[in-house]
């Protein structure tokens, strides 16, 4: 892929700025100016950033009819009413499952937990769910990550004689289902500070609740926040404000005393013994917690959370990842026969959006191809397979453009959909797929802007490789957890050499591994590129090259760095 270097250039005087607060805080100058870019200008921020509280969550009360739902579920437990926690089947929807069972659980038994099978009930609320919920006795349903589109579904619950608490974070409709409470902070009329929550954030904030006006001491509640921070980071939402404090704190506690359930996924992974970020839990927790529900029925996944036994867990956990297994081979079957049929459009140069349609695509699949059709081609992308007489999609976009609006420009076609921004859900008749493809593209042809057609790089700072040391590597470390809001931030190097020992390395010969100097010191810097061994004979040429970069700890050397090369240019 081609990328474009965005530079930000300060100006004289916000690089004085820049500089006098870095000097204040006791940093490199660069991160004064990283400080200002993230809306932070004074000492007192900066070490309230650096140092994320758990004293300073909002309050949870604000949060519109916070106060009626904690009140439900009181009333609930005083009637010995049998309560379900029902969640979505991906990341988010279980770990929210799991936390609210988990910590409910703690103080009242009547209660179960449940996840809809993807295959057979759907996304979100179902009848067959709240069938069998009123079969078992259900009086009261706290429905996580899901349920603010379930209009027709609350209704038919609560003619059965069952209220529903929603805690949910994604765009409502203009009217709301009739629940008793409806927490997220997405509402139009939404009083709660913070709006960008997670699913299992909005469940988090509820049980904070639930333990003040009980009398529970908030540390009750700090077992939960491993949980928190998966969910954050699974599903990519902003991590400044609250969920930053909750990441952090969240990854704090998977480093140091996690959960049974995670503590199993974290063996299976192979990541013992090391401290975990935030791309740990994306790029290898996350995937397994969603192999369940992706191949089976996530309820397994939600036992394992919850499992209290060790030796149950890690069985668990082993079978999830056969899941994760078979769920890689259908990622790479899928994708290549997606980007085969977006090579064979016509005029591909210049759409400015790719749907694609497979009547026999595995619909566990099609969110994960989504996202690597839009990484590989730049554009928004749905990927759509049958169910029966529907359609089922998920879509993903690009930085920038919003494409659960363009998806919401095709309501009328469509059964059901939801999302955010940069992720999203539909169904609609396989007779509505052509004139959806149709409108999609054309609604996104007219408002997405050139610049967001293109994969770009943004640069923080250019940097000589005598500035890149494990000091600066430490301080660099107190702006994580990183994700959007708060951006992992590249670097640029101009004009280095490869020092004479740089290789292809790969099972497939795809990566570089580098060795390099720059052209104003003697310091040798080692790197990883990877997936750019095309790059490796210009290389060894001898010629000088930029490169584009992220700093990390050599995992081979403790106290030394390494960069985690994003782009290599050739000198002109």
């Amino acid at each position: 892929m081609i990328y474009k270097w965005n530079y930000h250039t300060p100006s004289l005087e916000e690089t004085n700025e820049a500089a006098r607060l870095a000097a204040q805080v006791g940093v490199h100058p660069v991160f004064g100016q990283m400080l200002r870019d993230r809306g932070i200008y004074s000492p007192f921020e900066a070490r309230r950033f650096f140092r994320p509280q758990l004293t300073d969550l909002h309050d949870p009360f604000p949060m519109n009819d916070m106060q009626v739902a904690v009140d439900r579920l009181n009333e609930a437990i005083a009637r010995k009413e049998r309560i379900m926690v029902y969640g979505d089947y991906d990341v988010d929807g279980v770990t929210s499952v799991a936390l609210v069972y988990k910590f409910i659980s703690h103080h009242y038994s009547q209660i179960d937990y449940y996840i809809p099978d993807r295959y057979d009930e759907g996304y979100g609320v179902s009848r067959k769910g709240v069938e069998l919920a009123a079969e078992m006795g259900v009086r009261l349903i706290i429905v996580l990550d899901c349920g603010i589109k379930a209009t027709e579904e609350i209704a038919y619950a609560k003619e059965l004689g069952i209220d529903f608490i929603i805690c949910d974070h994604h765009v409502p409709d203009e009217v709301l289902p009739p629940a008793v409470a409806i927490l997220n902070p997405k509402r139009r009329d939404n009083r709660y500070p913070y709006t960008h929550l997670s699913g299992c954030g909005v469940g988090f904030k509820f049980m904070q609740a639930f333990a003040a006006n009980n009398g529970i001491e908030f540390n009750r509640l700090h077992e939960l926040l491993d949980l928190c921070a998966v969910s954050i980071a699974s599903d990519i939402v902003p991590i400044m404000g609250e969920n930053r404090i909750l990441a952090h704190h969240g990854l704090r506690r998977l480093n140091s005393n996690p959960s049974i359930g995670l503590q199993a996924i974290i063996e299976v992974c192979g990541l013992r013994d090391r401290e975990l970020t935030m791309n740990d839990i994306i790029f290898k927790i996350g995937p397994r917690i969603n192999a369940s529900g992706r191949m089976q029925n996530a309820k397994e996944a939600v036992q394992l959370l919850v499992e209290k036994d060790y030796q149950v867990a890690l069985e668990q956990a082993s079978h999830i990842n056969l899941y994760n297994e078979a769920r890689k081979d259908l990622d790479r079957q899928m994708t290549e026969q997606a980007t085969n049929q977006v090579s064979q459009m016509e005029g591909l140069d210049e759409r400015r959006a790719i749907v694609v349609y497979n009547e026999e695509w595995h619909k566990g699949i099609i969110g994960i191809v989504a996202s690597r059709v839009t990484e590989q081609y730049y554009r928004p992308a749905v990927v759509l397979t049958r169910t029966g007489d529907m359609a089922t999609g998920s879509a993903r976009s690009v930085t920038g453009f919003d494409v659960y609006k363009a998806i919401h420009s095709c309501a009328d076609l469509l059964e059901n959909f939801g999302g955010h921004p940069y992720a999203a859900g539909l169904t609609l008749p396989a007779e509505n797929v052509a004139e959806f493809t149709r409108r999609f593209e054309e609604y996104v042809t007219h408002h997405i802007l050139d610049e967001q057609t293109q994969a770009s790089l943004d640069i923080t700072a250019v940097l000589d490789f005598q500035d890149v040391n494990f000091d600066f590597y430490q301080q660099l470390r107190k702006f994580a957890p990183f994700g959007p809001g708060n951006e992992r931030p590249l670097f640029c190097t101009h004009r280095v050499y490869d020092y004479g020992t740089s290789k292809v390395v790969g099972r497939g010969q795809e990566h570089i591994k580098l060795e390099l100097v720059d052209n104003k010191s003697n310091t040798i810097m080692n790197g990883i590129a990877f997936g750019q061994s095309s790059q490796a004979r210009y290389i060894k040429t001898r010629r000088a090259f930029d490169i584009c970069y992220a700093i990390e700890e050599n995992s081979h050397k403790r106290g030394e760095v390494q960069l985690q090369i994003e782009d290599i240019r050739p000198c002109e």
